[in-house]
């Protein structure tokens, strides 16, 4: 099972695909990297800028694609500081929904912190002791100590390197006024934070992400040391860590990326990203700082694995491309696959038994079955409106084995399985052509009823009995169980499918 995690960060976005191995391990196939810089500007106006909005919309596409190119079953994406903190962040949380057909997670910084450590401690040996890790980022650095079996302290501080730019106000080098600013505005935000680290206890402190790398791998080529792949597990003292700081402090941007290690897509807010993270590591008393490349997005496939483990030797398996495609979009979305099958089963009997009055064929058919397995992948958006957040799902979910025209058809018949109907003002039902229209109001109809009839999800109901009359249509219903509540949904929704059939419909037991 291949899998991808997006970190959606204040500085970067990243994105890993791996291979699951095991219920404990997975080979890392690609990881990719953009600096976006969501986050610049956004802790003084509160704003994503229209430039890095678009392109974090347009890295994330790309990454899908991707994603999609080597078969991932399911995306797990994160957005952290910036997006939590800028006014249009939602914004651009929704535009991901309807455009790229995901759904991130706005984690808080707590449990950013918690999945950090879980990779950590997957990339460096804690051995039996404690140790406190320190992940800055472009908006918040996290805190949290632990070991091998627990997590023990974990803490987010409203630090990070665009934060303390934006503060600055420009990527200069610093006055000897603004120096101490920063230095007395990052103490007065971490002291009781690193206080209260140091009361549980640990031996090492171990520093992740990309300025913290980037910092210890500076130090390390100072003194000569040969980096072959990574910087995983090396070790650096913070007095060389001081160095390389008041080296960068002094510099203008343009020079900074001369010192050996510095990269020029850092050098607007490196030299503050040593400024604290050398202040942290005198807050917490120690004199050398452990390097670990364990990330984010590695603790969000970690955390994934562990959730998910007893389930993950279960491939997807389908029919057709059409129907394992389905089944993948409903179990990136956490749809109960099992309830949506019981609801194919009962639509399925309403098609058969109506094909005299309806007279569509087997794609129509298909198409029924297909949108029983994902007309509410939109529960995992939010609730509230979930028929509308579905549509969108599945208009941009990239489904195998359906042309435009299915796919649009599968999207109506989720929008419209709850609440109104089919109508001509409805845009996307416009986009249809005439013969699709019809399509939709009659298979809009049968799942309206199939749906209904697994109102309380105890699948109750086990077969549906349709008796045409003249100017009627009684659907008889048989199962265990008191069915009451099924069959008062199915005679509310009945409305769809007898104004197409132009037909009263009655529900009734069998």
């Amino acid at each position: 099972m291949n899998l991808a995690a997006i970190d959606i960060g204040t500085n970067s976005i990243h994105m890993i695909i791996v291979k699951v191995t095991s219920q404990q391990t997975f080979e890392v196939l690609v990881q990719e990297k953009e600096m976006v810089k969501l986050g610049v500007g956004v802790f003084a106006n509160k704003m994503l800028s229209k430039k890095a909005f678009h392109n974090g919309i347009e890295t994330i596409k790309r990454y899908v694609q991707l994603a999609d190119e080597y078969g991932v079953e399911d995306i797990i994406t994160a957005a952290t500081s910036a997006t939590r903190e800028a006014k249009n962040g939602r914004e651009f949380l929704d535009r991901l929904i309807e455009e790229v057909g995901l759904s991130p997670q706005m984690i808080s910084g707590k449990e950013e912190s918690r999945l950090i450590f879980l990779a950590v401690r997957k990339a460096i040996d804690l051995g039996k002791n404690n140790a406190m890790v320190i992940d800055i980022g472009g908006g918040s650095t996290e805190a949290v100590v632990g070991n091998k079996g627990s997590v023990l302290f974990k803490s987010s501080m409203k630090l990070g390197v665009l934060r303390l730019l934006d503060r600055v106000g420009h990527q200069g080098s610093l006055s000897n006024e603004e120096k101490d600013d920063l230095l007395q505005h990052i103490q007065n935000t971490a002291m009781k934070i690193l206080t209260d680290a140091k009361a549980v206890g640990f031996s090492k402190v171990i520093g992740t992400s990309g300025s913290i790398r980037t910092l210890g791998e500076a130090a390390l080529q100072m003194n000569g040391k040969n980096i072959i792949n990574t910087v995983n597990a090396e070790s650096v003292k913070v007095k060389d860590l001081e160095k390389i700081t008041s080296q960068l402090l002094d510099l203008e941007p343009e020079k900074r990326s001369e010192i050996p290690g510095i990269s020029e897509n850092r050098v607007d807010a490196i030299h503050l990203g040593g400024l604290l993270l050398v202040e942290l590591l005198k807050l917490a008393d120690v004199k050398q700082l452990t390097l670990s490349d364990a990330s984010l997005r590695d603790g969000l496939i970690i955390d994934y694995i562990e959730k998910n483990g007893q389930y993950l030797g279960e491939s997807v398996e389908g029919k057709s491309v059409r129907e394992k495609s389905s089944l993948l979009l409903a179990k990136r979305y956490d749809a109960d696959i099992e309830e949506n099958k019981q609801v194919g089963r009962l639509a399925m009997q309403l098609f058969d038994q109506l094909k005299e009055l309806h007279g569509m064929g087997d794609n129509a058919r298909d198409l029924l079955y297909q949108s029983c397995l994902i007309y509410d992948v939109g529960t995992y958006v939010n609730f509230q409106d979930y028929h509308k957040h579905s549509k969108y799902l599945i208009m941009q979910g990239g489904m195998r084995g359906f042309n435009n025209a299915e796919i649009l058809i599968l999207a109506n018949l989720a929008r419209y399985h709850r609440k109104s109907g089919p109508k001509k003002r409805h845009k996307s039902f416009k986009k249809l052509n005439s013969k699709n229209r019809r399509i939709v109001k009659g298979l809009a109809g049968m799942l309206r009823i199939a749906v209904a009839l697994d109102k309380t999800k105890n699948q109750w109901v086990e077969n549906v009995y349709c008796l045409p009359e003249e100017n009627k249509l009684t659907i008889r219903i048989f199962g265990e169980g008191n069915m009451d509540l099924e069959i008062w949904e199915a005679q509310r929704f009945s409305d769809t499918l007898a104004k197409f059939l132009d037909m009263k419909i009655e529900v009734i037991k069998g």
